[in-house]
């Protein structure tokens, strides 16, 4: 054990540059946690594949490090070397946290590997943490192991929001650049079933799909741009990966979101819409359902997606109003005391992990 009474707890956290992962730092000065190692020169900024999780650099610095708190990044490590590192974090006597974000891993397709990696850390760590109750009821039954729920903190201190009110309300479902778990032609195209049922209910409904210029699927943006193209109620917004202020120009300026998931576990783009206002309509069975259900409108199947559109329209707040911006100063508030008490949970998680030392 690496205890130093009266002294910060050093965290290695995989990543510490992560905003999630900087937003659940503990600041009450219990906690240091230690800047990413360098994984290329010619890349300073790059934190992947996590040096942290190399037994080599475990060994080598175990003496600057009391525990080490796994968040994201193990996709990218070579086959075995994560079941490594755990051994050689054990042996150094250096107690391992990891934080359950994904029971399906958004990056990828093929779940085995993921899978395999749950496999290795989840009954070896020394405390687990996830960010609803539905995930740790999922961990139980999985491994037989509890974790505590710790919500998603606010990732934000932003400006209110700027948006221009606009006649009628607008649905948005944002593509991003198609990662894995996007069901980007299936979303598209209840989005346009979901619009022309409610026109049939005389509700006027306007769609939005946008979309980074460069996506790992071209074909696919081709393909949606054919079944927009016709359509005079949706439109398809192609444009460069938005920046932070830009991303959150184009949420204010919706009154719903529409999560295009196939698969995953937890959101922070959830998390984004709660913090500036905007209703979401999803999957209901993923537990980013549980985030923040009183904004979740979900569906059962794609098909009948169109009673939670009309649910999230009714329920939503309109983009650049009063109301709106009065709904997102009150809850911003709410949300830094939250983030304050989310980190204090952290502070008394690693205090308590490195009590009772690794886990064994």
């Amino acid at each position: 054990m690496h205890a130093r009474p009266g002294t910060p707890i050093r965290v290695a956290a995989v990543p510490a540059a992560h905003p999630y992962v900087t937003a659940v730092a503990p600041d009450d000065g219990s906690v240091v946690v230690l800047p990413d190692p360098v994984v290329d020169a010619a890349e300073p900024w790059r934190w992947w594949p996590p040096a942290v999780l190399d037994p080599a650099w475990i060994r080598a610095h175990a003496g600057e490090v009391d525990l080490i708190h796994v968040h994201f990044g193990m996709e990218s490590l070579p086959e075995g070397r994560l079941g490594a590192a755990l051994d050689a974090a054990e042996a150094a006597g250096i107690p391992v946290v990891h934080t359950v974000h994904d029971l399906e891993n958004p990056q990828l397709d093929d779940q085995a590997r993921h899978r395999r990696d749950l496999d290795a850390i989840v009954p070896r760590a020394s405390a687990l943490v996830t960010l609803t109750h539905d995930a740790a009821e999922r961990i139980l039954a999985a491994w037989g192991r509890e974790a505590t729920v710790l919500p998603h903190p606010t990732l934000l201190d932003a400006a209110p929001p700027r948006a221009t009110p606009v006649g009628v309300p607008v649905v948005g479902t944002h593509l991003r650049d198609l990662r894995p778990s996007i069901a980007a032609l299936p979303t598209v195209v209840a989005l346009l079933d979901a619009l022309a049922a409610l026109r049939g209910e005389g509700i006027s409904v306007r769609g939005r799909v946008l979309v980074n210029d460069r996506t790992r699927d071209p074909e696919t943006v081709v393909a949606i741009a054919d079944l927009v193209a016709d359509r005079t109620d949706c439109a398809l917004v192609q444009r460069p990966r938005p920046d932070d202020e830009a991303l959150l120009d184009e949420i204010d300026a919706l009154d719903v979101a529409w999560l295009p998931y196939g698969h995953g576990t937890h959101s922070g783009w959830v998390e984004l819409c709660h913090d500036r206002g905007v209703q979401v309509v999803g999957p209901a069975w993923l537990p980013m359902a549980q985030q923040h259900p009183s904004d979740h409108h979900g569906f059962d199947d794609l098909a009948d997606a169109a009673s939670a559109v009309r649910a999230a329209v009714a329920a939503a707040t309109r983009a650049g109003s009063d109301e709106r911006i009065a709904l997102v100063a009150g809850r911003m508030h709410a949300r830094r005391v939250a983030r304050k008490g989310v980190r204090d949970a952290h502070a008394t998680l690693y205090r308590e992990v490195m009590a009772q030392g690794s886990r064994r």
